[in-house]
């Protein structure tokens, strides 16, 4: 993938659920979760990018248990995932589960669908009905949170049956409900995130009886997702249904700071990318993906250290050539439904990958001419 030029794989069903095989380095996968309404035809797609080739091999694994609404990688494990699905319960209604799935050893790609094998059962059920996500730790594979209605739990899943370490439950008026979470990487990973309509509150994993931190009324509407930057402890970003993302230093609470509006409809996903934090794409209901700069919050504001053989020898000092700015790098508009979520890509830092309702999903790189700006 020298160019360019994005690479387009279409699945039979619809979709929403995508994630980097975060444990593989090496090689950039991706796994998708289908949404069929027939529950026994859903499937989990593995999908790889061959460097040689420019192309994609391909691996559909059948997912029997129902529509998949989210998907997470292990991040120690290549082989583990965790998917959030609506499943038929013995009584014939729909009803939210979580599961935790190995995939077999593939020494060669095929156009079989293969079985899956199933770990365990997270069975959420106990803290309510709606389970939004159940996030994997960043660096423990054997640890996860499951959101469910205004209760949240820490499972340990070194076992064949998952146990609640530990839980915390959301209370206020008007019985408010969790809509997202994820972990907060700093500090030992002791904290973790969520979001209830508007609102965005931090909890201490150690004590979670009451949130450690809390940013109201964040967004005028409801917020979809939100990411940290893994290099700047106190930074998050934020968007939502008001069009908007937005970046929090958590020790400010009261005001963002930065506020940025370029989609024409609701943005559900955000995410900065781990190497080169000036780097954050968004999705949106509008159909786009949108590449930008926030260079001004990122980790090297001003531009790359200049090491002495390079300056002949004045010393280390910022380089201000070509000096980047905030803004729009690059939209994306190979999409024609609701592009619900965009990952970077764990093994490359320059490739990601969008997922549209229509079961559409696209791979493409940064501009190779942006991308130089970054690393010359």
């Amino acid at each position: 993938m020298d160019n360019d030029t994005p690479l387009i794989y279409g699945l039979e069903f619809q979709t929403r659920a995508l994630s980097a095989q975060t444990a593989e380095t090496d090689i950039v996968r991706f796994l998708v979760g289908t949404q069929s309404l027939k529950f026994t035809n859903n499937q989990v797609h593995l999908v790889e990018l061959n460097e040689e080739t420019n192309g994609l091999n391909t691996q559909v694994f059948q997912h029997p248990i129902g529509e998949i609404w989210s998907l997470q990688a292990s991040p120690t494990e290549s082989s583990l995932f965790i998917t959030c699905c609506n499943s038929l319960n013995d009584e014939g209604t729909c009803q939210m589960k979580g599961a935790l799935w190995k995939l077999p050893e593939i020494k060669e790609y095929t156009n079989d669908s293969i079985q899956l094998e199933m770990l365990a059962e997270i069975d959420t059920t106990k803290y309510g009905t709606d389970l939004k996500t159940i996030a994997y730790h960043p660096m423990d594979g054997t640890k996860a949170i499951s959101v469910v209605d205004n209760r949240f739990a820490l499972w340990d899943l070194a076992n064949s049956r998952p146990q609640v370490i530990v839980s915390g439950i959301l209370s206020g008026k008007n019985l408010p409900r969790f809509t997202n979470g994820k972990w907060n990487p700093h500090n030992g990973c002791n904290q973790f995130v969520t979001l209830d309509e508007n609102n965005i509150q931090g909890w201490d994993l150690r004590a979670p009886s009451d949130p450690s931190w809390i940013i109201s009324s964040a967004h005028s509407q409801i917020i979809r997702d939100l990411d940290f930057n893994v290099n700047r402890q106190y930074f998050l970003s934020t968007c939502g249904d008001d069009g908007y993302m937005k970046f929090w230093d958590i020790r400010v609470p009261n005001e963002p700071v930065l506020s940025r509006m370029e989609h024409s409809h609701w943005v559900w996903n955000i995410r900065i990318n781990r190497f080169h934090d000036q780097l954050v794409l968004t999705s949106s209901s509008d159909s786009r993906v949108i590449l930008y700069s926030i260079v001004s919050i990122s980790s090297e504001p001003y531009g790359h250290i200049v090491s002495p053989e390079d300056d002949n020898g004045q010393g280390d000092e910022i380089c201000q050539k070509d000096k980047l700015e905030d803004g729009v790098v690059e939209r994306y508009e190979e999409h024609e439904d609701s592009v619900y979520a965009v990952e970077w890509s764990s093994a490359d830092p320059w490739t990601f990958a969008s997922l549209s309702y229509d079961g559409r999903l696209v791979i493409n790189k940064v501009p190779r001419k942006y991308k130089y700006r970054i690393i010359l």
